[in-house]
């Protein structure tokens, strides 16, 4: 029966719902965090609370038997996801503080090495030369990076630009950490989904004392901004809660999600969207942010695309064709496929 699924193709109508969700829960989580970071000092708190939300939605989900794996918790598990949880709780941290002290439409100019992090870091962590067409790609997504920091023709945030650059590279190696943490949780993303939402809230909890967010969190609950605010304006509180209850949701959702997009969804589909998600987010930032998209930006913008989408094609080609051995080398030459999931093939394995 197994067989049988996996030979038939996804319909246009779900592959279409899968693809739009992504792209307006994207979109949506990115605003809404810039909305609420917009208003609050406290913007791990607000990651906190974000993955409360998450939490409670999987234990709700998990109650009404709505979920195809059960949860559980199991101290074994948890000690076998303290790197994942580590660089799952960094790298949010930091992508937050980067939509703080960045625009909505700069974030993802802010974020944009992500691609060559992540090839640098397979190379460094799995011995995975990359080709050359790969390295190309990712010469034009670090030229669109840097017109994007020094032809902006505005303002930026250095602190912005850092906590970018970090997150990105916490990202590439969090790319080669998920397949060592799936085997601790046979591999269930789902399961992974909830171990790493849960301990990451737990984690949080010292260092959001440690970062002295208690005074802002405080002010945040306790504060006289109600006396404060004008007429038909929303208070610090009022947006920090519906700010976390949106994205929060959203979260968990895309977590859930993410198991039916794994079967139907493409590289190629995934990048055209991403593709869209980005020049969306741009416009959605000038217009409910009030953005300055410059020359600069937008030609920042569209050559990460491009370098990113011309990655994408170049894995699918190399996918479909038979991965060529180097004898004669200190490294074999992986397929991108098996980099971004962190598997390393044996040498004596056949290509599948």
């Amino acid at each position: 029966m197994s067989s049988q699924n996996a030979q038939k193709p996804p319909s246009r109508a779900l592959v279409t719902g899968v693809v739009g969700f992504y792209l307006v829960a994207a979109l949506s989580m990115v605003m809404a965090n810039k909305w609420v970071l917009n208003a609050t000092e406290a913007p791990l708190f607000f990651l906190f609370t974000q993955l409360v939300i998450a939490v409670i939605l999987f234990v709700i989900s998990d109650v009404m038997k709505v979920l195809p794996d059960r949860l559980h918790f199991d101290l074994n598990v948890c000690k076998g996801l303290v790197p994942m949880v580590g660089l799952n709780v960094v790298g949010l941290s930091f992508s937050n503080y980067t939509l703080k002290y960045v625009d909505a439409s700069f974030y993802q100019v802010a974020r944009g090495l992500v691609l060559p992090f992540t090839v640098c870091t397979s190379f460094v962590m799995l011995n995975a030369r990359p080709s050359l067409r790969i390295l190309f790609s990712c010469g034009i997504v670090t030229l669109g990076f840097f017109i994007g920091v020094f032809l902006d023709g505005t303002s930026l945030s250095l602190v912005g630009i850092f906590f970018g650059v970090v997150s990105s590279a916490i990202t590439a190696i969090h790319s080669v950490v998920i397949k060592q943490s799936l085997s601790v949780v046979n591999g269930s993303a789902l399961l992974l989904s909830w171990y790493t939402n849960l301990l990451s809230a737990l984690v949080l909890i010292p260092i959001i004392v440690l970062a002295g967010e208690t005074a802002e969190v405080y002010k945040l609950f306790f504060g006289a901004d109600e006396l404060l605010r004008t007429t038909g304006q929303m208070s610090a509180l009022g947006t920090f809660v519906w700010g976390s209850m949106i994205t929060g949701a959203l979260g968990f959702m895309m977590s859930i999600a993410s198991l039916l997009s794994i079967k139907v969804t493409s590289p190629i589909t995934h990048m055209i969207s991403s593709a869209v998600r980005g020049v969306a987010a741009s416009l959605l930032g000038m217009w409910l942010f009030h953005d300055i998209i410059t020359s600069g930006r937008a030609s920042s913008i569209a050559i990460i695309l491009l370098g990113s989408i011309y990655y994408t094609w170049v894995k699918h080609v190399e996918s479909q064709s038979p991965t060529p051995s180097t004898s004669n080398g200190s490294y074999e030459r992986l397929k991108m496929e098996d980099v971004e999931s962190g598997a390393r093939r044996n040498s004596s394995s056949k290509p599948e």
